[in-house]
């Protein structure tokens, strides 16, 4: 369902639409958590990207992250949204920290 939704959205200039990666639900040492216990994950994957930074000369530079990259962020960073029964969180390409 993410697939259909997603080609919904198109983020515009530096942004970037990202899958958080689903929460832990146990410890390793199989203790379960409640919803209220489990840390949001911060990777996961990018479902689409916009058209890139506008310059200041009026260039436009393409973002370095592309569909389907796994990414990690920054706990507090951009905005959460849900489309349908998705949620997704909508970035900067300057809020991801790493690609892997």
């Amino acid at each position: 369902m993410a697939a259909s939704t997603a080609e919904k959205i198109v983020p515009l200039g530096d942004k970037v639409v990202v899958k958080r990666q689903e929460a832990e639900t146990t410890t390793s040492g199989g203790i379960v958590l409640p919803d209220s216990a489990q840390d949001k994950p911060q990777r996961g994957e990018v479902i689409a990207v916009g058209d890139g930074h506008v310059k200041s000369d009026g260039t436009k530079v393409p973002l370095t992250v592309k569909e389907g990259d796994r990414v990690l962020f920054g706990a507090y960073g951009g905005e959460e949204i849900k489309l349908g029964d998705d949620d997704f969180l909508l970035l900067r390409e300057s809020d991801i920290l790493a690609t892997f």
